[in-house]
């Protein structure tokens, strides 16, 4: 009996391979094996990187509302701390839509701050 050498799932398995190495540079598109060692790295920074994008946008988020803050003469941390004293539960990513889209908004929350806090 001959020996089977198993030739379409072999290539079915490094076509699925390369198809997903398309667009990465140098060898890494053309060969097997450096194609299928990128993919791990890739699905390993893929991977990593769903959870930093959370960091990242809280990290964007903060920024935002300091230097709304600042404008209205309150520092960050004085403003977090005023707004929870003053009874407004409103978390970052509102606050610093607000902060982005509508400074009036953001003024009278500042003024809220500032009032809780004295």
């Amino acid at each position: 009996m001959p020996r089977v050498k198993g030739g379409t799932v072999t290539r079915k398995r490094r076509k699925k391979v390369m198809k997903l190495a398309k667009g990465y540079r140098g060898a890494k598109h053309m060969q097997f094996k450096a194609a299928s060692t990128q993919l791990f790295v890739s699905y390993k920074y893929a991977f990593r990187d769903r959870r930093k994008r959370k960091s990242e946008f809280r990290r964007l988020w903060i920024a935002r509302i300091n230097a709304a803050a600042r404008q209205n003469d309150i520092s960050y941390s004085k403003l977090m701390h005023g707004l929870k004293v003053a009874g407004v539960d409103m978390n970052r990513k509102m606050l610093a839509d607000i902060a982005y889209n509508d400074e009036a908004t953001f003024a009278k929350l500042a003024e809220t701050a500032k009032k809780a806090l004295n």
